[in-house]
């Protein structure tokens, strides 16, 4: 993998319904010289989700693959049957337009890359203010079962017990405080 750049790294990371992907939004917006790092998904296109914008949506057999060819810098099997990667290709592309990846990524997965550049990754941890609060705004979307939203309420309480293996946590009380804090903070890695 070749490092055009200086090679950072943005990871930021969160429990489901945290608000990384708003976070994530507001900062590829706020600097011109990050890039959004599109995953690779063994799951559906949800919406308007496009193939290669939002996710390269590929499916378990092509995933596995990669896996076997050593084509991730990291990946998970999120839930059961449901694959989620970084390319390392993915990374060099951006690294090749002089841009810093910002990587929305599950925990483990943020762990794993901060593991292989000790160095160039600045990480976030996006926390809910409370489990129950996580619990409200995963049933506010809508598209949870009562099983599948036990199941990722389970999980965000699991994962925030890893948020001191981060760099930076930032308590998502109001999104716009939010922002702001992760605005600074970005802002003091890249220059």
């Amino acid at each position: 993998m070749s490092q055009t750049t200086s090679g950072k790294i943005i990871i930021i990371t969160a429990p489901s319904g945290a608000g990384k992907t708003s976070i994530t939004r507001y900062l590829l917006k706020s600097f011109d010289a990050l890039a959004f790092s599109v995953s690779a998904a063994t799951r559906s296109a949800r919406g308007l989700e496009k193939h290669g914008t939002d996710y390269y949506f590929i499916d378990v057999e092509d995933f596995q693959q990669k896996i076997r060819n050593n084509d991730f810098v990291e990946w998970e099997m999120v839930y059961e049957g449901k694959y989620y990667g970084t390319l390392k290709e993915e990374l060099s592309r951006i690294w090749t337009n002089n841009q810093v990846p910002v990587l929305d990524i599950d925990v483990k997965g943020a762990i794993h890359v901060q593991q292989q550049f000790p160095k160039s990754t600045l990480s976030i941890f996006i926390e809910p203010p409370s489990v129950d609060e996580l619990s409200r705004r995963l049933k506010g979307r809508g598209t949870e079962t009562d099983e599948s939203l036990q199941a990722r309420v389970n999980k965000a309480a699991y994962e925030i017990s890893f948020k001191h293996h981060f760099d930076v946590i930032i308590v998502n009380d109001n999104l716009e405080k939010a922002c702001k804090e992760a605005d600074e903070v970005v802002r003091k890695f890249l220059f």
